[in-house]
């Protein structure tokens, strides 16, 4: 390691990769260079910007999606940097990189749970009690190194997957700021990451929120709260308009008499669930903007 301040690559993105970056500079890392994503413009980008805060500190930074490209491994190589980090970061970083120096990701859940993609949404929609972040070793396979240090949040039974991920942010601050003494001076743990007890998740697509009413009503407010917005949120699709829950909340059994899928009682937007039981929608969007109850009813009446 260097023989003043350690020299760290990142590859960063996301409101994670802002707060871990904050804590390195904190820490006294000498960051280097750090890699990032262009924004998508077709993405809802909510979320803090890592090229806004590399041009703050007058970080050197570079938008690539290829981790792989041979001028970026060249690149960090000449770096010789004592540290490679992820966080949040959208790419597997190659073996190539990961035999340049020692390396470490952020993953946001408590691993070996709910490793892969969209980790905070995958634990909402299961149903998780508690999620939070790990920090562990890189290796070829996804999430699957060493244990450096965890740190635990609880998921309540009405948070939404947005309210989840700002915990698992400052989950994430806190792992590594108190992990990162160890790392640099060579104390920092490697805890056992044993696959066997977990789960792999792959990345979710915005169709992966349609809701199936036959579904119990647990089970369709888990979807809910998993892909609520800012994400693009759980929907249902009614004479060719395409209805997203924005708000929502468990509510108790349905009046009797109503089919699963939407319904209005008493002026009140209900979706009701195969076992009975029903969700009350607050908010309900269309393309063109928010529906109130009297335009559900001649929305629903107007089917063929």
């Amino acid at each position: 390691m260097s023989a003043a301040r350690p020299r760290a690559v990142v590859f960063a993105y996301h409101s994670v990769g802002v707060r871990c970056l904050k804590v390195l500079l904190a820490g006294g890392v000498d960051v280097a260079l750090v890699v990032t994503h262009a924004d998508d413009a077709a993405e809802n980008v909510w979320f803090e910007s890592v090229a806004t805060l590399c041009r703050d500190e007058g970080i050197d930074c570079v938008a690539s999606d290829q981790p792989n490209d041979a001028e970026l491994l060249a690149r960090v190589a000449a770096l010789r940097p004592d540290f490679l980090f992820s966080f949040y970061y959208r790419r597997i970083l190659p073996p190539a990189l990961l035999a340049i120096a020692p390396s470490y990701n952020m993953h946001g859940s408590l691993l070996p749970r709910f490793r892969g993609r969209a980790p905070v949404n995958w634990a909402v929609l299961h149903g998780a009690r508690e999620t939070g972040a790990t920090l562990h070793e890189m290796t070829e396979r996804p999430d699957a190194g060493a244990i450096i240090a965890q740190t635990a949040v609880p998921i309540l039974p009405d948070d939404t997957a947005f309210e989840v991920f700002g915990k698992v942010t400052v989950a994430a601050e806190i792992t590594l700021w108190r992990a990162l003494p160890g790392l640099c001076d060579g104390s920092a743990p490697r805890l056992p990451n044993d696959l066997a007890q977990g789960s792999y998740f792959s990345g979710r697509t915005p169709e992966d929120g349609r809701i199936d009413w036959r579904q119990d009503a647990q089970s369709v407010y888990n979807l809910y709260r998993a892909v609520a917005p800012p994400y693009p949120g759980a929907f249902t699709d009614i004479n060719g308009q395409r209805l997203v829950l924005a708000r929502a909340r468990l509510d108790g059994p349905a009046p009797q008499g109503l089919a699963p899928g939407l319904a209005v009682s008493d002026g009140r937007i209900l979706g009701v669930c195969g076992d009975g039981r029903a969700l009350a929608i607050s908010v309900l969007t269309a393309p063109d903007g928010e529906l109130s109850a009297a335009d559900l009813t001649s929305l629903l009446t107007s089917i063929p």
